[in-house]
């Protein structure tokens, strides 16, 4: 079944699931699955929650994170770095040869660990288009309160658009999609499909995707996770490091409901946020839509003013070290 339509109209698909908690391999296999599901419902676009992979470091605001030099909190670090994305290691190829096989966009929320950053480790947003080419990997700017323990600042690299039958897409990480002027970049863009995503929870998702959408005069696709009692296999959990700790956190699950949606751009809901279930949910979005919503009001056009603001973006990739040889 094909998403394509002459008359613009696309299908996009919210893969609201949940990891197999800290184990990348295990969890890559579920989001391979639910790409090619989404592909079976006819979606040129399928999301996933932010750092679905290997999972969102639930632990650390439940086990007492911000203990300087703590063995538990080192244990638990150093097991969430070993099951990171290293995508120069091809750990998302399965990913990537799924969107080419399906003929599918994803975009994916991980956990990065690039080489040339030492054990340092981002949540990253990585955009595959349905040719199987990375377009883009969007590390988050400002990993939020108790997330800046675990997770080191990103950069701009990733504050790219690409095509999608007719439309525009970026994506964004968590709150960042709070940050105006990271909108902004996206929307100076030609954005007009914009993929938000979430840990999970309904006070992300059901407020800012309408404003976001609004604004913007775009369509916004938020894509949250899981987290509930029957998430969290108590077999695997027992195989973890600091098995204790995340037991005994685990008693005020659920850590994460879904909320998971999709604004039009008129600040309508396409789909209306789904929680507390997990599957992979398919709205129909149609790019005329837009065009009349921007008659209006055009973020980056007639209303823009670039005569009075402009918005400068350092996109280079942050580096220690830039070596100059003979």
């Amino acid at each position: 079944m094909s998403g394509r339509s002459p008359e613009g109209r696309i299908r996009i698909a919210a893969a609201q699931i949940a990891p197999a908690w800290l184990d990348r391999a295990s969890t890559l296999d579920r989001v391979v699955a639910a790409i090619e599901t989404a592909a079976a419902e006819g979606a040129r676009l399928v999301a996933f929650g932010e750092c679905l992979v290997p999972g969102y470091p639930f632990w650390v605001e439940r086990t007492d994170g911000a203990r300087f030099e703590s063995p538990v909190q080192a244990e638990l670090w150093a097991h969430y770095v070993d099951q990171a994305v290293d995508l120069d290691a091809g750990h998302l190829d399965g990913v990537v040869e799924a969107a080419r096989r399906s003929a599918i966009a994803v975009v994916l929320g991980v956990l990065e660990r690039p080489s040339e950053r030492g054990e340092s480790v981002y949540a990253s947003a990585v955009s595959i288009d349905p040719s199987g080419e990375v377009r883009a990997v969007h590390r988050k700017l400002m990993p939020t309160h108790e997330e800046r323990l675990v997770w080191a600042v990103g950069d701009g690299h990733g504050l790219r658009t690409w095509p999608l039958d007719g439309f525009t897409v970026g994506a964004l990480n968590c709150w960042e999609n709070w940050m105006p002027l990271a909108r902004a970049s996206l929307q100076a863009q030609g954005e007009d499909l914009h993929v938000a995503i979430w840990p999970g929870n309904p006070r992300n998702t059901a407020d800012i995707t309408r404003f976001m959408a609004r604004e913007g005069r775009s369509f916004v696709l938020s894509v949250s996770g899981l987290m509930r009692a029957g998430d969290l296999d108590a077999r695997r959990l027992a195989g973890l490091p600091q098995a204790d700790a995340l037991n005994a956190a685990s008693r005020d699950l659920p850590w994460a409901r879904g909320g998971s949606c999709v604004a039009g751009p008129d600040g309508e809901w396409v789909l209306e946020p789904v929680l507390d279930a997990s599957g992979v949910f398919v709205a129909e979005i149609d790019s005329s839509a837009v065009r009349r919503a921007r008659q209006s009001f055009d973020a980056a056009g007639h209303y823009s003013r670039p005569d009075v603001f402009e918005l400068r973006v350092d996109r280079r990739r942050q580096r220690l070290g830039r070596f100059e040889d003979d």
